[in-house]
């Protein structure tokens, strides 16, 4: 059977008087049948080609599930008097969210357990639903969500009265659907940011519960087209910080969340190429700046005079601070160093790192913990440990496992192996890459291999742990995931050496990999294959057409 080829139609883009022909134009009318027949030929042709491995599909696919538990509960974050938490049923398709009463960790076993939001509940069969921002107020009995049922960007801010189990009468339309919704201190108001027609996040509004939402106040509108707005609390919860962002930019103001009704205050105002980042610690505001500083400084002003700044730790360009975690008697800091993710203690104006066994890892400090918790959680995986998350002392370094992903079936992490291998692309760069594969896999020489990759907007392909991997590591299959420039793993200028102008590293980068690859034995060519999603599909698809 041949395979089906799209006609050639050239269909003219004019931009800055630039024309360029684009034969494939006509692809995207989806009501035009010849388009839908050359899609049902393309789904033949695929059918036909694949139809000899079926059976060995279909076992491959089944050994996937069966590599799925058959419930999982994550592990419970304390917030004052509540633990939250959610848990997955093999058999259900939404999570379910819950919370326990309890005064410390060791007594949740016995306590009973309260449904806070059952997103199966909510679904109607057949029909498509989205849940993602939920906050709940600061006296822990208000639980607002954001539902979208029509697949837009365009959410519904429902609050449910977690007393009663009802829903209030309170529903705001067209509210973003990420970073879009934040309370204030006296649960009295809510502040989200909506959407215009392009489905840009543009204005700030205040709402009064149980007010009409057309008496709602609008606080702040963007107006620079190039700009979006999102909107953040503190993690002590005593601001509220709107921020404006476009790609290489960025501007926010803050506003006391004890004091919802009062003016915002600009930080610092926007200026071409200075992204910034705040939060709140003690009686200081702390400030993530790339101000004369590619990969990011750490600044400290006092409450009392927002415009001075003062270094807190000597930059080091090596090191990529990318996010801060304050509680009330510490403070972390998430970022990447060596090409991994890190975590940073910050300790007498100096950052310690926290220190891992493993060469090869992924760790992160879990979101939306209190500011006054007793105990710091942080997830950490690698290719062959599945997600744990401990309880860390940021003081001593000390861990405490306090939960390990489930793998359903036999695993032994002592049966595989993990490396990180680096080629050299042009101009002498060095691109590193993970590895992980069976003892013995290459006993016999050359193995098949999958060559990862995405290297877009800033985005990184970490080492992580993935129990659908394991039916094809134990066939002898090699996985490889190319960290080409267009993400962030080594830094900043990773990022930047790889987007527009300079995109064509992206995919000299996965050449080289691939070649430096069959160079050393790995694998050849016929038993290579190339794998990339969204972005990186258009990486494998340019690969693919270079002839090299």
């Amino acid at each position: 059977m041949k395979p089906p080829v799209a006609k050639r139609i050239p269909h003219p883009h004019e931009l800055h008087g630039d024309v360029r022909k684009d034969n494939y134009y006509w692809l995207k009318d989806r009501t035009n049948p010849e388009v839908i027949t050359y899609l049902e030929e393309e789904n033949r042709y695929y059918d036909e080609i694949m139809r000899p491995l079926e059976e060995q599909t279909d076992q491959i696919y089944q050994s996937m599930v069966d590599r799925v538990p058959d419930s999982e509960v994550k592990v419970p974050v304390q917030h004052g008097q509540f633990f939250y938490y959610s848990r997955f049923d093999k058999n259900k398709q939404y999570p379910i969210y819950a919370r326990k009463q309890a005064t410390s960790r060791e007594l949740l076993a016995k306590a009973p357990e309260e449904v806070v939001l059952d997103l199966n509940e909510l679904a109607v069969d057949g029909e498509y639903l989205s849940i993602t921002v939920q906050r709940i107020s600061t006296d822990q009995n208000r639980l607002a969500y954001l539902e979208n049922r029509d697949g837009t960007d365009r959410y519904t801010i429902h609050i449910k009265d977690l007393e009663t189990g009802e829903l209030l009468s309170d529903m705001i339309p067209d509210v973003f659907l990420f970073g879009s919704m934040e309370w204030s201190r006296c649960g009295e108001y809510i502040f989200y940011i909506t959407v215009d027609e392009s489905q840009r996040p543009y204005q700030l509004w205040r709402h009064h519960l149980g007010s009409e939402v057309g008496s709602d106040q609008l606080i702040f509108e963007e107006k620079d087209i190039t700009f979006t707005l999102s909107v953040k609390k503190s993690q002590s919860g005593k601001f509220i910080f709107l921020q404006s962002n476009s790609k290489t930019t960025s501007e926010i103001r803050l506003l006391d969340a004890d004091s919802p009704l009062t003016p915002l205050q600009l930080l610092d105002e926007r200026r071409e190429g200075i992204t910034y980042d705040v939060e709140h610690w003690g009686d200081e505001l702390l400030i993530l700046t790339n101000e004369e500083a590619l990969n990011f400084q750490l600044l400290r002003c006092p409450l009392n005079d927002i415009n001075s700044r003062v270094k807190v730790v000597e930059y080091k360009e090596e090191r990529f601070l990318q996010a801060l975690y304050p509680f009330r008697d510490t403070l972390l800091i998430a970022g990447r160093e060596n090409g991994l993710t890190q975590i940073w203690v910050l300790q007498e104006d100096e950052l310690e790192r926290i220190e891992w066994d493993e060469p090869l890892y992924t760790v992160s400090i879990l979101s939306d913990q209190s500011y006054d918790t007793a105990e710091v959680l942080i997830q950490y995986e690698s290719l062959l440990t599945p997600k744990t998350t401990y309880n860390l002392n940021p003081l001593t370094g000390e861990k405490q496992s306090l939960q390990i992903a489930p793998v359903s079936g036999e695993y032994d992490p002592s049966r595989f192996r993990q490396e990180q291998l680096w080629a050299v692309a042009d101009e002498g760069v060095n691109v590193p890459m993970t590895v992980v594969y069976r003892e013995g896999a290459l006993k016999n020489g050359p193995a098949p291999l999958i060559l990862y990759a995405y290297g877009s907007y800033g985005a990184n392909s970490d080492p992580h742990f993935d129990p659908y991997r394991l039916p094809l590591l134990e066939k002898g299959i090699i996985f490889v995931t190319a960290q080409v420039r267009g993400g962030s793993e080594m830094g900043r200028s990773w990022y930047e050496d790889g987007k527009m102008q300079n995109k064509r590293n992206t995919f000299t980068d996965f050449i080289a990999a691939a070649n430096y690859l069959i160079e050393q034995g790995y694998t050849t060519p016929s038993k290579m294959a190339a794998r990339g999603v969204s972005a990186g599909g258009l990486l494998v698809g340019a690969v693919a057409n270079t002839g090299r």
